[in-house]
């Protein structure tokens, strides 16, 4: 018998090379940048024995996975028999998972045919919030067109990916809950915010916020998913998150005055915010928006209109008006050649006072009243209302601004809470609150979180404040607020009708103002682009005031 001469087949195209002995591992080491590394590894080299055709489908594989291993989809892709698939998704996985380190370990090759090689292979990867992830797959080798390729499908990249998916990472069951102030999730999702379902990291409000406590700060706590690539959607878990260490965050929110605030937004057109505030320590019971989204309740910025005419009230008061005192109320008034009017136009009889006035909301009265006050009158009148302050709430938040008055026309319009003035909802409701208290408490949504509460440098005189909550409740019952003449809790309130843009008739945010007599509540109202104070957010105020009764 004649010895085996066996010979490499054509298909190899090259001589003998020499061997390495079987067993001795060929390692790659590619630094990356960021200080991170990627390996690639043989695990058994050429031996003697082996079929010249593995040899030959080991030369691109160990390309395709050394640049693999070093991050580069697109040189990696070029190994395989569909570059532009593989790199897409390639480049999917390591955008998704962004690896500090990648080790591929490839084993022995096995020929299945003529120009067929099958080679198994390890993927380690060190995963930002994941830690470390390891999974086995096998490559299959074909020899085309006069060349070995790595034949491309999903399930090469990862066994148990399909078609249309990728790999990618989502938060662990384990992020902690934003409570409200019974200890419950709260249920205010413009509060809440958002957690992006892949990376687990908070993306809005409280959730981002408040992401390093919720989540358990740097701790790993991502799973591996396979994911919809169109959709982004997590299809399987592939591994467990590790343990975290998230701490809940409590809020003030009464979940009982929330959802009474919920409910009376409800079929409101506009977009719309309420506030609640308890006067008595500034605790956030409850913020609604509608629609969710912009959090315009404590963060919206507005010409707070006619409700700002609590302040201007205040800054007359102090300098010496009486309620009793004579006010002129006459539908127009000109300053500079300017025209101001009252709302409709209307006016009041001979004889009305400023109470009156201030009931009805009449403009051109305090128009007119402007003389009264210096440059700086308004904004230290605001100041005791905590307006213009840094507020340290435990979230965002608009905390305000009255700016000095710089021309007669100026400090015109800022008496009706026009021209530079801005405020947000829950700085009017901060205002009710402070005529309730008599005087300024920050408001706060989360308490544990607060550092230093922003202390007003002035204080409300406790005359000036008993006179404006006579004004507030003849508001109420004899003026623009009669809207809550009926309802139970001695409502105090004013009423705002608040112009902006440019066109002409001017567009209107409508305001509603107040706080109850007989209890701890005070609250604002706004109706964005909403029409009136009184014919429009009246009624929604009234609404939540009743959904508060029962």
């Amino acid at each position: 018998m004649q010895p085996d001469s066996r010979k490499a087949p054509a298909l190899h195209g090259r001589s003998r090379r020499k061997r390495r002995p079987l067993g001795i591992a060929v390692a790659f080491l590619l630094l990356l940048t960021g200080g991170g590394y990627a390996a690639f590894r043989l695990a058994g080299g050429d031996s003697p024995d082996e079929d010249p055709q593995v040899v030959s489908a080991r030369e691109p594989l160990t390309a395709f996975l050394a640049a693999w291993a070093g991050h580069d989809a697109r040189k990696a892709a070029g190994y395989t028999d569909t570059p532009d698939g593989a790199a897409s998704l390639l480049g999917s996985v390591l955008t998704n998972l962004k690896p500090s380190r990648t080790t591929v370990v490839a084993g022995a090759g096995q020929k299945k045919n003529e120009g067929e090689v099958h080679f198994p292979f390890t993927v380690a990867m060190a995963v930002p919030g994941a830690g470390d992830v390891t999974w086995h797959s096998r490559a299959r080798m074909l020899h085309t067109s006069g060349k070995w390729e790595v034949e491309f499908t999903s399930p090469m990249i990862h066994p148990e990916l399909k078609p249309g998916q990728t790999l990618a990472l989502k938060g662990g069951n384990d992020r902690a809950k934003v409570l409200d102030a019974n200890g419950d999730p709260l249920r205010a999702d413009s509060l809440v915010g958002t957690v992006d379902p892949v990376s687990g990291r908070g993306t809005s409000g409280l959730e981002a916020r408040y992401d390093d406590v919720l989540s358990g700060g740097k701790k790993p706590n991502k799973i591996l998913v396979v994911a919809d690539r169109q959709s982004g959607r997590a299809v399987k878990d592939l591994t467990k998150a590790a343990p975290a260490e998230g701490r809940p965050v409590r809020t003030t929110i009464d979940p009982r005055i929330q959802q009474a605030a919920a409910e009376a937004l409800t079929g409101v057109e506009v977009n719309a915010a309420i506030v609640a505030i308890d006067p008595r320590n500034g605790h956030i019971l409850a913020a609604a928006n509608r629609p969710g989204g912009l959090n315009r309740a404590l963060e919206g910025r507005y010409p707070p209109g006619s409700v700002f005419k609590v302040i201007t009230a205040a800054a007359l008061l102090e300098g010496g008006v009486r309620p009793g005192d004579p006010a002129a109320c006459p539908k127009f008034t000109h300053v500079n050649g300017q025209r101001f009017e009252n709302q409709g136009q209307f006016q009041l009889p001979a004889g009305s006072t400023f109470a009156d006035a201030f009931a009805q909301s009449c403009n051109t009265y305090f128009v007119n009243a402007r003389s009264r006050l210096s440059d700086t009158d308004l904004r230290d009148a605001a100041q005791a209302f905590g307006i213009g302050g840094s507020w340290d709430v435990g979230t965002s938040t608009y905390d305000g601004s009255v700016p000095v008055t710089t021309s007669d026309n100026d400090k015109a319009a800022a008496t009706i809470g026009q021209a530079r003035v801005q405020t947000s909802p829950l700085v009017m409701a901060s205002v009710a609150a402070t005529v309730k208290n008599a005087r300024f408490n920050q408001p706060m949504l989360v308490p544990d979180a607060v550092k230093k509460k922003y202390d007003a440098p002035v204080a409300l005189d406790a005359e000036v404040t008993g006179r404006l909550r006579e004004l507030m409740r003849a508001t109420v019952t004899s003026g623009s607020a009669r809207a809550l003449k009926d309802l139970p809790g001695r409502p105090h309130a004013k009423t705002g009708t608040a112009e902006f843009g440019a066109e002409t008739p001017p567009r209107t945010h409508a305001w509603m103002i107040g706080y109850q007599g007989d209890s701890d509540l005070a609250w604002a109202v706004l109706l964005e682009d909403g029409g009136s104070g009184g014919a429009d957010a009246g009624p929604v105020a009234a609404r939540f005031l009743r959904n508060l009764a029962g």
